[in-house]
């Protein structure tokens, strides 16, 4: 794996967090991302951890140029906060998790496992607060899933209701309780959701719902209507 972050202790001490154990093996170290990129490119590590606020390029810029150069590389998105616009951009650009700075060393060595199989690393509540919080209609619109061409169209009505719950934040098994289905049926719905929308993860999916007008942000907590 790479390790991307613009402050040398932190590279470091992820390093020494990492390095004892036999499963993993530390490649290289960048301090921006730049560096990520092109050591990514000569090296080709299975994964990067990659810290999203840095100069040069960010780790937003650092992952979509991965993605589309590097697509075999995974990214692990850090972030000092756990609501951060840029972690919004760094899923949108392809980044297969995020996890907040504060993780434990336990925490971080099981996402970065998880990002390595190809899946998204992303607590669904906090995926749905991030995106909730960032991501809007563009210009104040309200497109819908039934508009012909439009994201989604092509969904069944029942993938739409799949849809929509897995953008308020519920997991599979919540999705499967609320639908009184099995959870292989979820399953099977969201690939096909993921294929018809052409996403490639659960955040992406998040994130069209709510470009799409299919789910709106709620007012926080203390705020006026």
């Amino acid at each position: 794996m790479l390790i991307v972050d613009d402050q040398p202790l932190v590279r470091r001490g992820l390093s020494l967090i990492l390095s004892p154990d036999p499963s993993f093996e530390v490649v290289g170290e960048a301090g921006d991302g730049a560096q990520a990129v092109a050591l990514a490119r000569e090296l080709r590590p299975d994964v990067v951890v990659m810290d999203i606020r840095m100069p040069v390029l960010d780790g937003v810029g650092a992952t979509r140029e991965l993605a589309a150069t590097v697509p075999d590389c995974r990214v692990l998105a850090l972030s000092t906060f756990d609501l951060d616009e840029y972690v919004v951009g760094a899923l949108r650009a392809g980044a297969y998790g995020f996890l907040p700075k504060d993780s434990s060393p336990e925490d971080l060595a099981a996402a970065i496992r998880t990002v390595h199989t190809g899946e998204a690393v992303v607590a669904p509540r906090l995926l749905t607060r991030l995106i909730s919080t960032y991501v809007r209609t563009p210009h104040g619109e309200r497109p819908t899933p039934a508009r012909p061409g439009g994201p989604g169209s092509e969904l069944t009505p029942r993938e739409v209701e799949v849809w929509r719950l897995m953008a308020t934040g519920l997991d599979n098994a919540g999705i499967s309780a609320a639908l009184d289905i099995s959870l292989s049926t979820v399953k099977n719905y969201i690939t096909s959701i993921f294929d018809k929308l052409a996403v490639r993860d659960r955040a992406q999916a998040v994130i069209a719902a709510y470009e799409s007008g299919l789910v709106t942000a709620r007012p926080a907590a203390g705020t006026g209507s």
